[in-house]
């Protein structure tokens, strides 16, 4: 990597600011990880690494961002477990709880892009630590929450802080540690990546049932309170700043008419049934089309006026990243319907408690980790894009025995029972997220994958989203009163689960456009920058990275 040295200028309130300049990019491939949502890689966008004279409090810094981006992962999967006693306690509607879990991954997609060049323009240390600040204060607004409304809104609040704070985590690493130490550190991302995928459900679990002070459902929000004022106070000490010296203008108007156009979508699906589908739902529902044509055209227009757009619709030219994109955005929609319907099927259908809920989805867990593993390592290589076929496949037989099950065995079915369909699924997902990215951006030039690695990511939490709002037809949709508990929600459960079938039957089919193999890194136009889950735009330079 030829690179020059970042040199420092006088140290300001925020620490000594790093100017990074860069001659040649270099290479990255893309850690990956699983969890309700998903698997994921990372951008690091910083551009060149630290000077020869190393900073032994940078393993401090990795502590604080690491522990970051575990609160984040943690936050998304602990959420599910707990949202039927939310249900209880503040007495929320379907569409409350739907937008609990939606409404903090639009604002985070909405907000992945912008967040990461807000760090590279203003300083990556002072952008995490107003959003690790936010997350922190939204978290406890989450566990105040009077009422379903309010708690929606520091939800929304939190997906934002979130998308402000994430896509720094790796920046920061990347500007912190020179290449030869870069690998293990990712390696040990990787490892934190799985650990919060896992504990994220058992954690909320856990938190619910011991009911700490009578507060309930309250101690999964309230417990990052202590972990983000501890970072914020080391943050400030620890952290060096660092910035791009060139970074991208901010694309504030297209990011309003992507997410007006989402939640024109999103918005009538989660509440038209209870308002027995009012024409002004299809009236939005209609017009979400066209305003996503006036986003596209806007995006036209920025990259005409000064090549900053929020999106860089070229890359759709690229017949194997188009697919690629529709790949993640309908994964998104699978994971986004089945990880809801599944835990409101355990606990308001079978009336299991929220700790024996959480202790069903181990086996998910681990068998998701594994097959990551095995998919990036040793199958991927050798057999492309088969491997993520297969994935898909797997994972409808998974789904599919799932649904036998429930129907043989009923209301009687255990926990024991369930891990056969839960592991078949968990092997599948695994088999698809951890290669998915670095397969995706096999055939994009080097000077635009940092911004579709962003771009597959944003795709995906936008998914999610659309999965969470479908789940008002796919399920709430076929319960005449959702305060009736038991069969009506096992039986919902079952038809959900032939929709994400169905989903995946789509998933299968569009993998045909992916490349038969991915293209070896040393082997690309240059190499190109990658991202991991919840990361934004592309650094000018980086190290080779392994796939975590």
């Amino acid at each position: 990597m030829s690179t020059k040295t970042p040199q420092s200028s006088p140290e300001g309130k925020n620490g000594p600011v790093q100017e990074e300049r860069t001659e040649t990019p270099a290479e990255t491939s893309s850690p990956s990880s699983t969890a309700a949502q998903a698997t994921a890689g990372a951008t690091a966008r910083a551009a060149a690494a630290p000077g020869p004279s190393l900073d032994r409090r940078r393993w401090l810094a990795l502590a604080i961002v690491m522990t970051a981006a575990f609160m984040d992962l943690v936050d998304v999967t602990i959420v599910n477990i707990a949202i039927p006693r939310m249900r209880e306690d503040l007495g929320a509607s379907t569409s409350a709880i739907q937008w609990i879990t939606a409404g903090y991954a639009l604002a985070f997609a909405a907000g992945l892009i912008t967040g990461g060049r807000l760090g590279d323009i203003y300083g990556r240390k002072r952008l995490f630590l107003l959003g690790i600040s936010g997350f922190t204060a939204a978290s406890l607004l989450c566990g105040l929450a009077p009422s379903p409304d309010v708690l929606v809104a520091a939800r929304i609040l939190q997906g934002a802080m979130a998308a402000m704070m994430v896509p720094q985590v790796l920046a920061i690493i990347h500007v912190t540690f020179p290449p030869h130490e870069r690998g293990k550190v990712f390696g040990m991302f990787g490892a934190i990546v799985g650990l919060g995928a896992v504990s994220g459900p058992m954690l909320g679990a856990l938190l619910t049932e011991w009911n700490i002070l009578g507060l309930e459902w309250r101690p999964i929000f309230l417990i990052n309170l202590p972990v983000g004022i501890a970072g914020v106070l080391l943050g400030r000490k620890f952290i060096s700043e660092s910035k791009a010296p060139t970074a991208l203008r901010l694309d504030l108007v297209g990011v309003v008419l992507a997410t007006l156009a989402l939640v024109m979508l999103i918005f009538p699906l989660t509440h038209g049934r209870e308002n027995d589908w009012p024409v002004w739902g299809f009236v939005c529902m209609i017009a979400s089309p066209f305003m996503f044509g006036g986003f596209i055209a806007y995006e036209k227009y920025k990259t005409r006026k000064d090549g900053s757009p929020l999106v860089e619709l070229s890359l759709f030219k690229v017949k194997s990243f188009a697919g690629g994109i529709a790949v993640q955005l309908t994964f998104g929609i699978a994971t986004g319907i089945f990880f809801l319907v599944w835990t409101l099927y355990m606990q308001m259908g079978l009336g299991w408690s929220a700790l024996k809920a959480g202790a069903t989805g181990i086996p998910f867990s681990l068998a998701v980790s594994a097959a990551a593993g095995m998919s990036v390592q040793k199958l991927v290589p050798r057999f492309g894009r088969k491997v993520l076929q297969g994935g898909a496949l797997v994972m409808a037989v998974g789904v599919l025995l799932y649904i036998w099950e429930s129907r043989h065995y009923g209301m009687e079915i255990s926990s024991w029972q369930m891990a056969a369909p839960l592991v078949v699924m968990g092997l599948g997902m695994g088999l698809i997220v951890a290669p998915l990215t670095d397969t995706v951006l096999s055939e994009v030039p080097r000077e635009h994958a940092g911004s579709a690695s962003g771009l597959i990511n944003t795709t995906g939490q936008m998914g999610n989203a659309l999965g969470l709002g479908l789940t008002s037809v796919v399920f709430f949709g076929l319960i005449d009163d959702d305060m009736v508990f038991g069969p009506p929600y096992v039986e919902a459960f079952r038809s959900a689960l032939w929709w994400v079938v169905a989903v995946l039957a789509v998933i299968f089919a569009v993998m045909f456009v992916l490349p038969r193999k991915a293209v070896p890194m040393e082997q690309r136009e240059g190499g190109a920058e990658h991202s991991a889950e919840h990361s934004g735009e592309p650094a000018a330079a980086a190290e080779k990275l392994p796939v975590g």
